[in-house]
């Protein structure tokens, strides 16, 4: 599976964003999806999650009410919504795809990665 992650960019504290992720080269309803996130300095850390069958979801509680994680099958796509954003969001985020994942929030459950886009949060 190859990932294209797109529409970081800088925003103000309290703006809005939405990534979009655009998966190709296997059967994209196959696979669990998800956005990671790294911040400098920090460690790779699990944002949302979205189940490959069910569309079961799950959310970091430091973004809980604010993003909303989505999936669009025949678009091969996946998005994260970010709303009321926050400084502490700025990092750069990462799709990843893990085939017929319910749920993992750790890096090695899933077997592909983005590219990672640049979220910048300003105050």
């Amino acid at each position: 599976v190859q990932l294209q992650a797109f529409g970081g960019g800088l925003v103000q504290a309290g703006g809005s964003l939405r990534l979009s992720c655009a998966a190709s080269g296997r059967t994209f309803s196959n696979y669990g999806m998800g956005w990671f996130r790294q911040a400098p300095g920090k460690e790779r850390e699990s944002v949302a999650t979205i189940s490959w069958i069910g569309g079961t979801t799950y959310y970091a509680d430091s973004v809980k009410g604010r993003f909303t994680i989505s999936r669009d099958n025949a678009k091969n796509t996946v998005y994260l919504q970010m709303s009321n954003l926050k400084p502490e969001d700025t990092a750069v985020y990462y799709c990843v795809a893990g085939l017929r994942v319910v749920r993992s929030t750790v890096p090695n459950g899933y077997d592909y990665w983005g590219q990672g886009t640049l979220v910048t949060v300003s105050s």
